[in-house]
């Protein structure tokens, strides 16, 4: 992450890097939780970071309209509603104009990571332990730590994804210290920083 880094500010070093996960549910992917258990020690054995802070996953059932995705940049979901071939009827055997279907799915919501995010980010921040920080999400949960912090110091935003960056995020609040920033990692950056392989005595998981 230094190269990406060094492209708005040369001369950082980067002194600690914190990584929020969750452990995957070995019950509900035993294949998947191998895979990442190897990953996790790679990132020690290769000191790619220095704390690792770990959220939950919880298991549950949820009951939502059945949808399709929607258009980009924002992918909104479109509610199916009955049409033919397939409709609704009622008992008295007459159609239902607007149905949709409801389909309940199992769940695996993680929790704690974002929050885990926020508390490294202003306990750094408030300790004076920093000058800057980096932040690697596109959560907009976390708008409101950034912003507190943006009055402080600088906080660059690095979007790991393809879309575009949440609005809350991107946007530099008044009163902010100057020289925010804000990227996204491209496909080159991310092949260009990969762990080698194998990682020590950890090789990569075969699929990946």
């Amino acid at each position: 992450m230094s190269s990406v880094v060094a492209r708005r500010w040369p001369d950082a070093a980067l002194d600690r890097v914190v990584y929020c996960t969750t452990r995957i549910d070995a019950a509900a992917s035993p294949s998947s939780k191998r895979s990442q258990d190897v990953y996790l020690l790679a990132l020690r054995a290769h000191g790619a970071v220095d704390w690792i802070e770990y959220g939950k996953f919880y298991a549950k059932t949820k009951t939502r309209p059945l949808a399709t995705r929607g258009s980009p940049p924002r992918f909104r979901p479109q509610v199916t509603i009955a049409s033919a071939p397939i409709q609704v009827r009622d008992a008295a055997d007459s159609d239902v104009p607007g149905a949709y279907f409801m389909a309940t799915v199992a769940d695996r919501e993680e929790k704690g990571s974002d929050v885990n995010v926020a508390s490294h980010l202003l306990i750094d921040a408030l300790s004076g332990t920093m000058d800057g920080a980096v932040v690697v999400s596109n959560d907009s949960d976390l708008a409101f730590p950034v912003v507190e912090v943006r009055k402080r110091l600088v906080v660059g935003i690095l979007n790991p994804h393809g879309g575009h960056t949440a609005g809350s995020l991107s946007r530099i609040p008044s009163g902010a210290v100057p020289g925010q920033w804000c990227e996204r990692l491209t496909f080159a950056d991310l092949t260009r920083h990969q762990l080698p392989d194998p990682c020590g005595r950890y090789s990569k998981p075969a699929g990946w």
